[in-house]
């Protein structure tokens, strides 16, 4: 058996179908053969886990490079992990690192694989719906698998963001029916067709997972919440030492 059946069908699974019974709705809607991109919403690290257990096929997740970068023994044991069960490393930098993440997610497509996307790219800070970023259609695009939407609840509420251990919880997953984008299979790389796959890919996502929907990348969010909360930190200590400019300096 390789590493990814030991892990989920002996180790993992059990664990997870015990502690937070999933339940899910639509899974005969992951083809049995051939490529897939399973398209996610995102509300927490364990997302991750929770979609690999249930679905019938292996998924191979393209996860931020970052897990791979991280030190110490704790970072080893991530690495090795996310190696052997074969998920991919994505560049979120953009430009040409980007690129390069994604032709590795469309040739394990088109040797047929599953590939698992959050099209937001980040988690969601507050439990809406944010906008998907283009490269899920590229890759729906220029290798014309078909794109399974899949809607996730309650994984926010075990393991919120910020948690390293999930809390005892039950999760959903809700699967829906394939979408293919034959009208643009000849504009693969035109802007327009990819934001107009990328907004119906989200809208069925929406529908789904029943979640709000705002028009604006999570990460923008998330770089404004963390600007506000550095500009109140500074601003508390400058109440609590009044001879100090916000930045900390002496006046």
């Amino acid at each position: 058996m390789s590493f990814y059946s030991v892990a989920k069908n002996i180790v993992v699974g059990p664990v997870v179908n015990t502690a937070f019974r999933p339940w899910v709705r639509g899974l005969h809607n992951i083809p049995s053969e051939g490529p897939a991109i399973l398209a996610s919403n995102h509300l927490s690290f364990s997302d991750s886990v929770f979609i690999p257990v249930k679905a019938p096929r292996q998924v191979h997740f393209m996860a931020k490079d970052d897990y791979w970068a991280r030190q110490g023994a704790s970072g080893w044991v991530m690495k090795k992990f996310f190696d052997l069960s074969g998920q991919i490393p994505m560049d979120r930098s953009g430009g040409k690192a980007s690129q390069n993440s994604l032709n590795a997610g469309e040739q394990l497509l088109r040797d047929g694989g599953v590939l698992g996307l959050y099209p937001e790219g980040t988690r969601s800070p507050d439990g809406r719906l944010y906008r998907g970023k283009l490269g899920i259609a590229r890759l729906a695009l220029n290798t014309q698998a078909p794109v399974i939407p899949i809607a996730l609840i309650g994984t926010d509420k075990v393991q919120p963001i910020g948690k390293n251990i999930p809390r005892l919880g039950r999760v959903g997953m809700i699967v829906g029916e394939p979408m293919t984008f034959e009208s643009y299979y000849g504009n693969a790389e035109d802007r327009f067709a990819q934001r107009a796959v990328t907004d119906e890919i989200m809208y069925r996502i929406m529908r789904l997972s029943g979640q709000e929907y705002v028009d604006v990348y999570a990460a923008d969010v998330k770089r404004q919440l963390e600007a506000e909360k550095a500009a109140a930190k500074a601003a508390r200590r400058v109440h609590r030492h009044p001879g100090q400019t916000p930045e900390g300096r002496a006046e």
